[in-house]
């Protein structure tokens, strides 16, 4: 947050200026850099869809270190899902790793050495651009084929446990991201999407409850929302394995939403804010909100 505080102030107070691309090294300096890592997973199988969905232990034989490693969870034509582990290591091998910085030592050594013996004048230092960073290290884990069925979108569930998973026959999978299972099914849902939402556990305990009264996390179950456009419907089910507890008729060309920072219209009485999803009705253009209570 700091360093997008200071960028936003150092863009401030160059707006005086007709082109950006006269800036200096002076000014290039000002900004801060954000550590990031990049993986490749396209050389594996087609993706229409990714997501990080955690930390996970090492390879079995690979040295404990202080690296770490990620699960990510791809869907598209060539498997319905695929999960892979994600090292922050860039190196592909040890040789690799000896021979890059071997010639980058004997490179230094010999540039060095040609500047003694010619004496050449020191030329003024020039700030190059950052290169582009390398890919880091991909690993398969496992795959779902069921040719001709392909996976089109991927929802995550707020502690990323659970994955919904949408597929071109108009079925839908719930998957553990960290057992790599599937845990439920559901079929007859084309051009189904779908997001997860918080409901409240007991309808009457709620509205007997009064207003300054604070909800925890407790008192909300997860739940997933699915909206069927071709039956017109938006239905909500318990997680893991619960009933459908809410259908929900809306009207052609709706679609269902959801900010991605949680909102609170009463933020100083609730100390939680459950994850919401609004009903956008295409007709009318009104935005409403899905009742969070559930009997």
């Amino acid at each position: 947050m700091s360093i997008l505080k200071k960028t936003f102030q150092d863009v401030k107070s160059r707006l005086w200026k007709d082109k950006f691309e006269e800036l200096d090294a002076e000014d290039e300096e000002t900004f801060g850099r954000i550590p990031f890592q990049i993986w490749n997973v396209s050389k594996f199988s087609s993706c229409a869809d990714a997501a990080i969905v955690g930390l996970m232990p090492p390879p079995l034989l690979e040295l404990q270190s202080s690296q770490r490693h990620y699960c990510a969870i791809t869907v598209g034509e060539d498997a319905v899902v695929s999960a892979y582990r994600l090292s922050e290591d860039r190196s592909r091998s040890i040789v690799g790793a000896i021979l890059s910085r071997g010639v980058a030592a004997t490179f230094s050594t010999i540039s060095s050495l040609s500047k003694i013996l010619w004496r050449s004048e020191p030329s003024p230092p020039k700030k190059s651009r950052p290169k582009p960073q390398s890919f880091a290290k991909t690993s398969p884990l496992t795959c779902l084929k069921d040719s001709p069925r392909k996976g089109e979108r991927l929802t995550l569930s707020p502690s990323g446990t659970l994955a919904a998973i949408t597929d071109s026959l108009g079925r839908i999978l719930l998957l553990d991201t960290h057992a790599l299972v599937a845990v439920r099914l559901w079929k007859g849902y084309r051009d189904a999407s779908c997001v997860f939402v918080e409901m409240l556990l007991n309808k009457d305990k709620a509205s007997s409850r009064s207003m300054h009264i604070e909800y925890t996390k407790s008192d909300y179950c997860l739940c997933l929302a699915i909206h069927a456009p071709r039956k017109g419907i938006i239905e909500v089910w318990k997680m893991r394995t619960g009933s459908r507890v809410l259908t929900i008729p809306c009207p052609k060309g709706s679609r269902i939403l959801q900010p991605s920072a949680r909102l609170s219209t009463q933020s100083f009485l609730s100390s939680y804010s459950p994850l919401e999803v609004y009903l956008f009705n295409g007709d009318s253009g009104q935005l409403s909100v899905l009742n969070r209570h559930i009997g």
